[in-house]
C-alpha cells in the first residue's frame, strides 16, 4: 500500500504568528528555522522531530511515511 505524502505545509512562527506556506524537504528534517517577518529562530518543541511537526499544518514526510523520525 503506497502511502500519499503531503510536502507543503503551512509554518506559524511562535513568536509573532506569521505564516508561510513551504515545502518540506523529502530527505531530511529541518531543526531549525527563521522567520522571515520577525526574525527569531526557533526549534522543535521537546518530543517532536522537527519545526514541520511542532508548527506546520503537516507532519514532515518521514513522520507521514513511517511515524519515524529522520535520524539526526
Amino acid at each position: 500500500m503506497m502511502i500519499s505524502v503531503v510536502l507543503d505545509s503551512t509554518i506559524t512562527c511562535p513568536t509573532c504568528g506569521h505564516k508561510k506556506d513551504e515545502t518540506m524537504p523529502t530527505d531530511a528534517c529541518v531543526w531549525c528555522y527563521e522567520c522571515e517577518h520577525c526574525k527569531a529562530a526557533f526549534r522543535p518543541k521537546p518530543g517532536d522531530c522537527c519545526v514541520y511537526c511542532s508548527y506546520g499544518t503537516n507532519k514532515c514526510p518521514p513522520m507521514q511515511q513511517s511515524g519515524r523520525c529522520c535520524e539526526r
